[in-house]
């Protein structure tokens, strides 16, 4: 697995900005007028932040993996343990385009495994939190993403 993923809500993109970009001693590799993200090696993470009408703190978790048979992979051990997972194809988020798979542990933490494989223009849509079956095929669980 490459990296862990991090989202954050934020209520003040240009202050969290700054606060985020002196921890980690690095500007963000991606900014957008209501989202940025730090690609870290050390620690190795790919930690982003977006100010789009969501409740501050953490939004979700995830694995950003390198392939997408990396992706399948993980998805197919989650559905093996009895997981039930929500995967998207060619979803717009983030400013990227990727494959995922979510699912929700045990206390409701949403956790998105994804494979990023190119950039969008748009930041994308968000989720709803639906029932599995009837999810569509766009961005992020209930918020925002990778």
């Amino acid at each position: 697995m490459k990296r862990l993923h991090v989202h954050v809500a934020v209520d003040n993109l240009e202050q969290s900005i700054g606060f985020y970009s002196t921890l980690f001693a690095a500007q963000p590799a991606v900014t957008k007028p209501d989202y940025a993200k730090w690609m870290l090696e050390n620690p190795r993470v790919n930690f982003a932040i977006s100010a789009r009408g969501r409740a501050g703190g953490v939004d979700h978790l995830g694995i950003q993996v390198d392939s997408d048979s990396e992706l399948r992979e993980v998805a197919a051990r989650l559905k093996a343990a009895g997981e039930t997972t929500r995967d998207q194809e060619a979803a717009t988020c983030c400013y990227a385009q990727s494959n995922k798979a979510w699912v929700d542990d045990p206390s409701g933490v949403r956790w998105e495994t994804f494979f990023t494989f190119g950039e969008a223009a748009s930041y994308g849509e968000d989720e709803p939190a639906i029932a599995v079956s009837e999810a569509p095929a766009v961005c992020c669980g209930a918020a925002a993403c990778a």
